[in-house]
């Protein structure tokens, strides 16, 4: 959470993170145009680069898209969460390479592009030899692959411009989610664009195996979650009282300073256990909707697992000077179970924390 919006501060967090992923794929790239170069002496290097640079921002969207999941199906993985932003800065900076090159003063030599190498030898410009020189729209092993790789670059470019947290606030929440859910759209339109670039070249039949892998994990890891997550959503619980509280279970099942999420009236509800006292809010973070439930209570605020924005657990309101505010949901204690009342109180609204064992 940032009072204003400034340059990014830098934390050793931040540098060891971004010194792996930055290493891990400088790597990537050596070992590739090494190994492809000894394949065989009919290999040209600048073609060797393109599938480089291309090859790694595949897989970096590919780790990317599992990450969510993943955190949600083991906690370990929570670490790559804080900062998977930087790792979709840098895929979509890996596929810009690869389509229209890169040239440093401190490089000896000119990375070329897709297209600088295959659309820069006619008259007309290379963006639009792009979109017109194939137009075989309706034939399968002819298709014009790139005009699809080209749209999911745009979409990548949207999401890289406002990854910042500025455009978080000045969008607003929900439009901004909407708008990145759109690198699922981008995933799609990648996987048939490098399905399609072997089948019409049909000279490396062994990516197009890699690229089924790629969705069969994706999908399969997606559905696994979601799975999860409506069995969540489909736990049986008790019969509401005249009241309108529903007993959701006990208050020896949450451990101190964490939540036992729950579902009622379709919205889940984070019921956190600190200091003997119980609160209850819902468990949807006002940053980028992360699982309140699943963080924990830190210096007596809930802290989100997703990026650390913090609530009070008894008004749902982060600490000043943050505004940001989740609904609360009013809550009893009798003996050692918990009844919570379904409907929920308007963000910020201060609900009476019940005491664990009065």
């Amino acid at each position: 959470m940032s009072v204003a919006y400034k340059s990014i501060q830098w934390n050793r967090q931040k540098l060891v993170y971004d010194a792996i992923l930055l290493t891990t794929v400088g790597l990537y790239l050596a070992i590739f145009m090494t190994v492809a170069s000894k394949m065989g002496p009919g290999l040209d290097f600048k073609g060797i680069s393109i599938r480089a640079y291309g090859s790694a921002a595949f897989i970096l969207l590919n780790v990317i898209l599992s990450i969510g999941p993943l955190t949600r199906l083991d906690k370990r993985f929570m670490p790559l969460l804080f900062n998977r932003r930087h790792m979709g800065v840098t895929m979509f900076f890996l596929a810009l390479i690869h389509a229209i090159g890169l040239k440093l003063p401190a490089l000896p030599y000119k990375v070329d592009g897709v297209l600088t190498w295959y659309h820069d030898f006619g008259n007309l410009k290379p963006w639009v030899s792009l979109f017109v020189g194939n137009t075989e729209y309706g034939d399968l092993s002819r298709f014009p692959f790139e005009t699809l790789g080209a749209a999911a670059l745009v979409i990548f470019l949207v999401m890289a411009a406002t990854s910042h947290d500025f455009w978080l606030v000045n969008l607003t929440a929900p439009i901004w989610k909407a708008l990145h859910m759109g690198v699922y759209l981008a995933y799609g339109l990648v996987v048939v664009h490098v399905i399609l670039g072997p089948l019409e070249t049909n000279q490396h039949p062994l990516l197009t195996v890699a690229v089924g892998v790629s969705l069969v994990w994706i999908v399969g890891l997606h559905l696994l979650t979601a799975l999860r997550e409506a069995r969540l959503d489909n736990a049986p619980l008790g019969v509401p009282d005249q009241a309108g509280f529903i007993d959701v279970g006990s208050v020896s099942e949450i451990p101190a300073d964490r939540a036992k999420i729950v579902t009622l009236a379709g919205e889940r509800v984070a019921i956190f256990k600190y200091d003997g006292k119980l609160s209850a809010v819902s468990n949807v973070c006002q940053h980028q909707n992360g699982p309140l439930g699943e963080g924990k209570v830190v210096d007596g605020c809930i802290t989100c697992p997703w990026h650390g924005y913090q609530y009070h657990p008894a008004n749902g309101a982060s600490p000043p000077p943050f505004t940001e505010k989740v609904p609360t949901f009013a809550l009893k204690v009798v003996g050692d179970r918990i009844w919570v009342n379904s409907t929920p109180n308007p963000p910020g609204t201060y609900v009476e924390p019940a005491v664990v064992g009065a």
